[in-house]
């Protein structure tokens, strides 16, 4: 009874703060027109036909492609290898950084940083690297083995460069589970004879279950999703991402294309339900707070020679794949002529417009990171403390687009804005506009920045806040004199987290962006499909240099400006 008028109470307070039902307000329409509108013209038109009835006959046209089908299989094959060998790799990463003492503090760095690499890099670097690493010119299958006509195109490609681009992100969420493992159970494992072996497999690994699970399809619906490695290194082997792009723009069959999309983002979805609300809340449950005391590393030679020896040679890879990217391009003519030059960046910037589509991407993503970043920290606020009847509706809208792939998302702006409900009147002025391309931006970083919020918010006390309110302060004055400077690292982080999703995008933004506006992303992805790579290697080479530019400028700010080391440890 209790909980009931507190929480009418509640309401009672929202409905008398004009500037918290404004912005539900204007959250609302954002999320429905930018998320769930263009998700809807897709079942629309996969659905309705002309005459206005219900149909499935474009299913049927579709699902009839043999070439479809395959593309079906070949998806879900590569993304469940490629889940597979990512948790894999990122466990050996996590529980090395975790649980072995290693000889060096150089080493541990190493590892780190490889781990970040892909994290913080374009999506199709990594495949540029393996043209130019084994392709036909390739320095190790021409210029070492001799090997003439190198074929690497294909799904062993994909799947191998999807590995090495997604277990970061494994890395990254096994390591804090294996953090916030309690090292009395396994010492107590330990203290009865167990071996290393026997205690990983039936104390930690059963713990980890949940997040391995969590872990696998993640990357599963990131493999999936992905469109640049598939579209530059995939030969013959088509995927859902391609084929739904190649039937829009070779085929010029958008009714088809978003028939192919709605069976992507079916897997998809499916794939984020269980991951969202299944297997993290039990991973959140099975390894609830933190570690009791510190754990101590393993420094037994048998465990820790290994271990290293591996990560070290996944580490020399992925390093050596990065080297060959800004290699290539101040090479004369990569697999013949290796003298250094720099005719390339001369091309890039004076043959290509290279200045334009640097100006361009930078500007919007420029642009687009403070707006998500703000966005996220808003809806996070709302969601954890907040009671009204629309919470539910903007956190599932907001963590939605997290199960939307960037071509499932592009197709839905095409047919929504360039012929959709509003290819008149007053949105119409928006499609092959930069707004867009912004907005688009906006929508594929809003997940990830909203779930860094709402963890952060999650561990402020509620009483800092209604201390605000009883002094007088409005809810934006809360907010902003507050809340937000609480949170600033989350705020901070999310806002180079949005700029280097932005200014890397491709998937989501290939369709929708205009001729006249020129991304880097883009100019990437066309030049190497030319052949180009040596102009390729240029454009990636200094996009990768803005990319870490913004991420290492913001761990300093954030170092001096953010939240101090004594604020953290008293919270």
């Amino acid at each position: 009874m209790a909980t009931s008028q507190g929480a009418s109470l509640d309401r009672k307070k929202l409905l008398a703060d004009p500037i918290m039902v404004t912005t539900i307000v204007v959250l609302v329409t954002f999320l429905a027109l930018f998320i769930l509108y263009p998700l809807a013209i897709l079942l629309v038109d996969s659905f309705i036909s002309d005459q206005g009835g219900i149909t499935f006959d474009i299913f049927r046209r579709v699902m009839a492609k043999p070439d479809f089908k395959k593309a079906i299989v070949n998806t879900l094959e590569i993304g469940a290898i490629t889940g597979i060998l990512s948790t894999l790799i990122g466990l050996l990463f996590a529980y090395v950084e975790e649980y072995v003492q290693l000889r060096t503090k150089f080493m541990s760095g190493l590892f780190k940083v490889v781990s970040i690499l892909p994290v913080v890099s374009p999506p199709f670097v990594l495949s540029l690297s393996m043209i130019l690493l084994f392709g036909r010119s390739g320095i190790i299958s021409k210029t070492l083995l001799g090997i003439q006509n190198s074929n690497i195109y294909g799904m062993r490609s994909i799947i191998l460069i999807q590995t090495m681009t997604f277990f970061p992100v494994c890395y990254m969420m096994l390591r804090g589970l294996l953090k916030n493992i309690d090292p009395s159970l396994e010492e107590a494992a330990r203290d009865m004879g167990a071996t290393r072996w026997q205690v990983f497999t039936t104390v930690t690994f059963p713990l980890l279950l949940p997040g391995l699970g969590n872990a696998f399809l993640v990357t599963v619906m990131e493999s999936i999703a992905d469109f640049a490695n598939p579209m530059m290194i995939g030969g013959n082997v088509d995927t859902l991402a391609t084929a739904i792009y190649m039937q829009i723009t070779g085929n010029f069959d958008k009714k088809g294309a978003a028939a192919m999309a709605v069976v992507l983002l079916s897997i998809t979805f499916v794939m984020f339900f269980v991951q969202k609300y299944i297997l993290e809340a039990k991973s959140t449950a099975t390894l609830s707070g933190k570690a009791s005391r510190q754990r101590m590393l393993i420094t037994d030679r048998s465990v820790r020679i290994p271990l290293t020896i591996m990560c070290s040679a996944i580490a020399i890879i992925v390093i050596a794949m990065y080297i060959c990217v800004p290699y290539g391009s101040v090479i004369t003519t990569w697999g013949r002529n290796y003298t250094l030059t720099n005719k390339w960046y001369l091309k890039v910037f004076n043959n290509y417009r290279g200045a334009d589509a640097f100006t361009d991407s930078f500007i919007m993503a420029f642009i687009a990171s403070p707006i998500t970043s703000l966005l996220s920290m808003i809806i996070s606020y709302l969601v954890v403390k907040k009671k009204f009847a629309l919470r539910g509706f903007i956190e599932f809208t907001s963590m939605l687009a997290m199960a939307v792939p960037g071509t499932v998302l592009g197709v839905g702006f095409v047919r929504g804005y360039s012929n959709g409900l509003f290819h008149t009147g007053v949105l119409q002025w928006l499609y092959g506009t930069a707004a867009i391309l912004i907005i688009v931006f906006v929508v594929r970083s809003l997940p990830t920045g909203t779930r860094s919020g709402i963890s952060a918010l999650r561990q402020i006390d509620k009483s800092i806040e209604e201390s605000a309110y009883d002094m007088g302060a409005n809810s934006f004055q809360v907010f902003m004199t507050v809340t937000l400077p609480l949170i600033k690292d989350s705020f901070l982080s999310g806002l180079v987290t949005a700029f280097v999703r932005s200014i890397t995008a491709i998937s989501a933004v290939i369709l929708v962006v205009n001729p006249k506006i020129l991304l880097i992303t883009v100019q990437i992805n066309e030049y190497a499909n030319r052949g180009e790579y040596a102009v390729a290697c240029a454009f990636s080479t200094i996009l990768i240099l803005i990319t870490y530019t913004a991420v290492l400028g913001m761990n300093i700010f954030i170092k001096y400006f953010g939240t101090s080391r004594a604020q953290v440890e008293e919270a």
